[in-house]
């Protein structure tokens, strides 16, 4: 009789401060684009869950928001999904950055580590960035000093570089478990939170710094075509997006003149919508002033915050 091989599965919660290349590093071991990424902190609002199956082994990865000073109902929502994510997993993954000296966030987030005596391992991520390498040898002390992570790996999410090494240790960190996901799942988030968090990427990519991190985006409506009304033989999906702000000013910079912004933010969101979901999208949005939403927990539940 033969029998079937033993399933393994980890939840690995990646952490660190905004900016760190945690949703890079997700992007990457996944191999699909399944998080917003931008150079401007505080990108990540919510948990993201990344699912790799390597075999028999399922990975699922919980991308979080950088652990920051809450300022409002938004800040403090952020900071519990950090908090919870460190708490509901089998093992941390602390992506910090190079420079001799740990961030107050690499310091506060080793000690969650301390306190719930959880599994980690510490990336120095972006080392492509430094000329040389015997740089980052003090961030490797800092951080051997402050925990007893099971490894400390030197890795580039843009390139790719170290990477399989990391990718090494947290295959042999995973337990004897069923499979949670399918075993071609990639993210549990839906596609219509995809798409707008798409559109958000744009507009953090293109608005200025005060205005991007006032803004959330709601797919109100996403619906196929009939058979009848492909394109070139490719379906069609509709979608209709709403972009909330917190000001009537921001609102008229982000239609900008003559509508230009706003048909660029949909452009290239489209663009990226129609490679996720591998359809023609035709999508819609528009533009909402809601005041103050980030500091109402009422508004913050309506827009999908939970």
């Amino acid at each position: 009789m033969t029998t079937q091989p033993e399933t393994r599965t980890a939840f690995i919660a990646l952490v660190g401060k905004p900016n760190a290349g945690k949703s890079s590093l997700l992007n990457r071991l996944v191999g699909e684009k399944v998080a917003i990424v931008t150079q401007k902190p505080q990108t990540t609002r919510t948990r993201i869950t990344g699912v790799l199956t390597k075999g028999e082994t399922q990975l699922v990865f919980i991308d979080t928001p950088g652990l920051l000073k809450a300022k409002d109902a938004l800040g403090r929502y952020m900071v519990k999904q950090v908090n919870d994510s460190v708490a509901d997993v089998d093992l941390a993954v602390l992506v910090a950055e190079p420079g001799a000296e740990l961030s107050k966030a690499d310091v506060e987030l080793t000690e969650n580590f301390r306190r719930l005596r959880l599994p980690a391992i510490a990336v120095v991520n972006k080392v492509d960035t430094v000329e040389k390498k015997e740089t980052i040898l003090p961030k490797l002390a800092a951080l051997g000093a402050a925990y007893d992570f099971r490894h400390i790996i030197p890795i580039s999410a843009l390139t790719g570089e170290g990477v399989d090494d990391l990718l090494s240790a947290l295959l042999d960190c995973a337990e004897p478990g069923v499979h949670f996901f399918p075993d071609d799942a990639l993210t549990d988030q839906p596609e219509r939170v995809i798409c707008a968090e798409l559109i958000r990427e744009k507009l953090l990519l293109h608005m200025r710094e005060e205005i991007p991190h006032g803004v959330a985006v709601v797919v109100e409506e996403m619906k196929d075509r009939p058979a009848g009304q492909c394109r070139d033989g490719v379906p069609i999906t509709d979608i209709s997006a709403m972009i909330y702000c917190e000001r009537d000013g921001h609102k008229g910079m982000i239609i900008g003149k003559g509508g230009q912004m706003l048909r660029l933010i949909a452009t290239e969101a489209r663009q990226d919508m129609e490679g996720f979901l591998g359809v023609k999208v035709n999508l819609q949005c528009r533009v909402k002033t809601r005041e103050a939403w980030k500091n109402s927990e009422f508004q913050l539940r309506n827009l999908g915050f939970r």
